[in-house]
């Protein structure tokens, strides 16, 4: 053994700590899209990965990635499963209850709200290039039994993989109470109790925010519904057979949020792990 090898004998927190750092795989768009990459590589970042961008002008087919984020953007293609204002001081002040909270809504929210307006390409239009691209990582990543994280897009994309399909018009859930869309956290999601994104976010509800058109109607195989909106709608679903998750929210623009960070933390703590000792259990934040 070199000096450089670490010591098989020594404990796994040990032999981790000096193992290199996780590489994550995050994908989106070839044009726009730099708000959602800066801040989920951020998110990896903080979580001890590294982050590998991959769009489809750059999908590094040939390189090694340890788990994938499918990200979000324009919508899924049909063919592949047969705009509000920025927030006001009320609506900061009625989403986070703490001031100091509260005090980086003001500045942060609307500014971030901006930047994806400045950077948003698609404008409605379908991206079937990055469709297959992603299409592809998904059904490698499953393969390889690499996590997978799909942001929104991305926890759509995935259920379309597995077989699943989308609602195009969510109008018929929203007749009683309009249908939010803000980068704010002003939605409530309840999570299935025992569920392993219940036991990483450590918690049986979240406060989310909304950005979506679509969402999932018919599941795909091997996942199951963790988290429904009040008015029913599936807002985050996660394999019965591996790590994956998808939620339909954005956390990587709620990196504030303690809560939001431990589903990037969960995820290099499974990518980080032996093959063998993928554990879903093992991923409970702790404490």
């Amino acid at each position: 053994m070199t000096g450089s090898e670490p010591d098989p004998r020594a404990p796994r927190s040990q032999r981790s700590a000096r193992a290199p750092r996780p590489v994550v795989a995050v994908t989106g768009p070839d044009r726009g899209g730099w708000p959602a990459w800066f801040f989920t590589a951020w998110a990896v970042r903080r979580a001890g990965g590294r982050p590998l961008r991959i769009r489809p002008a750059r999908p590094h087919h040939d390189r090694h990635f340890d788990a994938l984020i499918v990200g979000g953007g324009a919508d899924v293609d049909p063919a592949l499963y047969a705009q509000a204002d920025g927030p006001g001081p009320s609506e900061i002040q009625a989403a986070e209850r703490r001031w100091a909270q509260r005090l980086i809504g003001y500045v942060f929210y609307p500014l971030l709200w901006l930047l994806r307006r400045g950077f948003q390409s698609h404008g409605g239009r379908l991206d079937t290039e990055r469709d297959q691209v992603e299409k592809a990582l998904i059904q490698r990543a499953l393969d390889e039994r690499r996590p997978i994280l799909g942001i929104c897009r991305g926890m759509q994309l995935v259920n379309v993989v597995r077989g699943g399909s989308l609602h195009r018009d969510l109008g018929g859930f929203y007749t009683e109470t309009p249908q939010a869309r803000s980068l704010l956290p002003v939605k409530r999601v309840d999570l299935e109790p025992g569920s392993l994104l219940a036991a990483v976010l450590g918690s049986e509800t979240v406060q989310v925010n909304a950005l979506h058109n679509h969402a999932v109607a018919e599941l795909g195989q091997h996942l199951r519904v963790c988290g429904r909106e009040p008015t029913g709608v599936i807002q985050a679903i996660e394999a019965s057979d591996r790590w994956c998750i998808g939620v339909q929210w954005h956390p990587e623009y709620l990196p504030q949020k303690a809560v939001q960070q431990r589903l990037f933390s969960a995820l290099v703590r499974s990518a980080a792990a032996e093959p063998g000792a993928r554990d879903p259990a093992d991923q409970a934040p702790a404490g």
